[in-house]
């Protein structure tokens, strides 16, 4: 899976580039065969926030941002914003068409 996390308007510590790693391969996990994952921290006006964008098969799309103080709480912040999205896809699996429930 590729991961690429970019920084608009700011420097990241590598120490927050390895944590944004560690918790989008958490976040893969629970994916169904995850492709990509894009994680872009921005800084406005003081405010710190961190988007978080995962792309698994067949075109699912999960993505989640979130504002805060330091980069590290945004993204833990995005974090769980997606894996609320992934649990919820997980509970509610959608059946095939054309198949009859027995």
């Amino acid at each position: 899976m590729e991961i690429i996390i970019t920084a608009r308007h700011d420097e990241i510590a590598e120490v927050l580039r390895a944590r944004a790693e560690r918790v989008v391969q958490r976040l893969a996990r629970l994916a169904n065969r995850p492709t990509a994952a894009h994680v872009t921290f921005d800084m406005d006006h003081q405010r710190a926030t961190a988007e978080v964008m995962l792309s698994a098969a067949r075109g699912a799309v999960h993505v989640a941002s979130a504002d805060a103080s330091d980069h590290r709480t945004a993204l833990d912040r995005a974090a769980a914003k997606v894996r609320r999205q992934l649990d919820k896809q997980e509970a509610n699996p959608r059946r095939r068409a054309g198949r009859a429930r027995s």
